[in-house]
């Protein structure tokens, strides 16, 4: 039996960054897919500058808008709009923009196998066993498991969540007319549930509009995305996909490894919290996995996601909160010079909420709204 250097298993942005880092490092690769590339996922689609300059030596983006406009509004009211002098997120559909990233890997030295479903993750002290739905093995010295919050790898390192949302998302197919209305233009709407918001991002024919809230408020998360679409007038646009997905953010002490078996990107819980957005962290803790495979340091990984990624999400609990307690604060914020030029920079990956919330200033006004109470909505769980 082969017995593999590394098996990836998943591939997303998170396991074929791996993959990419370490067969491009000579570490004899394998990355193992459920599904078979191009396929639909459920995201946004929005490339922040993090994401852009984690792949911009890998592949061409796959871009399907990118832009400079965006439109703040706080349960439908309140709206205004912001225009910068380049763009802020690119669009892209994931089916090609993971379709590349395995092209990449492929051509870096991974094999990928599609429809090749992990069912069990066994370790003994030569190595790693993975079982397929087919009943065959795969062996290999070491995993790295990017399957998702709820695929086999998360529960086999045991990770723990301290934040878990529901996200709706719809992909509309949009006549001339509304593709023109929202070229190069988004919009995010603060909404009516604790810590929840809606989004439109435009991709070509085709509007992502989707919201997010707590797990827990299914109902009212429905009824939510259902009053944004009609008050966006799209009721009546057809829809390509229909779909939901839990997001699970990592709590601070939850394992990122078991023995030999490593986890990244959504199997490890590793996202933002406030704005929920995962492929930077995919894209970025993936390429942390697979280097310290390659450099034979798997502890190594572990300290470099607590050195650059967990701060961001520290600070993310920072913003959820203040957000949660306090929506209509948070939008008025986000209309003045500074909020606009912290919200520029985070778009274009010049700046992290950690580093930005440490700034003096920002202390200070955090300060004083920590002694605002809460408006009469009810305040975010994030236990």
């Amino acid at each position: 039996m082969i017995v593999w250097d590394l098996a990836v298993v998943g591939a997303g942005p998170a396991g074929l960054s791996a993959a990419y880092a370490a067969a491009r490092a000579g570490v004899r690769t394998l990355v193992l897919e459920r599904a078979e590339h191009p396929r639909y996922k459920t995201c946004g689609g929005g490339l922040i500058g993090t994401s852009l300059a984690a792949v911009r030596d890998r592949i061409e983006v796959p871009a399907h808008d990118r832009v400079d406009r965006v439109t703040f509004t706080w349960d439908g009211r309140r709206g205004f709009t912001r225009r910068h002098r380049s763009p802020l997120v690119t669009m892209v559909r994931r089916e090609e923009f993971d379709d590349r990233l395995r092209a990449a890997a492929v051509a870096a030295g991974a094999e990928v196998r599609e429809r090749a479903a992990v069912r069990a993750v066994e370790q003994d002290p030569d190595g790693v066993r993975l079982r397929l739905a087919d009943g065959t093995t795969v062996r290999a010295r070491t995993v790295i498991g990017a399957d998702g919050s709820s695929g086999v790898t998360a529960r086999h390192v045991g990770v723990r969540y301290r934040q878990v949302d529901l996200g709706l998302e719809l992909e509309l197919e949009v006549s001339p007319e509304q593709q023109e209305r929202w070229r190069g233009r988004v919009l995010l709407d603060w909404g009516p549930l604790p810590g929840s918001y809606a989004w439109v991002f435009p991709k070509d024919d085709r509007l992502t509009v989707g919201v997010i809230a707590g797990r827990g408020e299914g109902e009212r998360t429905r009824e939510y995305l259902r009053s944004f679409v009609e008050r966006l007038g799209l009721a009546d646009a057809p829809a390509a996909h229909d779909s939901g997905h839990l997001t699970r953010c990592r709590a601070d002490d939850s394992p990122l490894r078991q023995g030999r078996v490593l986890v990244v990107g959504d199997a490890a819980g590793l996202l933002e919290p406030w704005s929920r957005e995962g492929i930077s962290f995919a894209l970025r803790s993936g390429a942390l996995a697979g280097t310290a495979v390659a450099e034979g340091d798997l502890a190594g990984y572990e300290r470099a996601v607590g050195e650059q990624l967990v701060p961001s999400m520290r600070a993310g609990y920072r913003l959820l909160d203040l957000f949660a307690r306090r929506p209509e604060i948070f939008h008025a914020l986000v209309a003045t010079p500074p909020g606009w030029r912290m919200f520029v920079r985070f778009c274009q990956g010049r700046a992290s909420f950690d580093k930005t919330l440490a700034r003096p200033e920002v202390r200070a006004v955090l300060a004083v709204l920590d002694r605002i109470p809460a408006s009469r909505r009810r305040a975010v769980s994030t236990s």
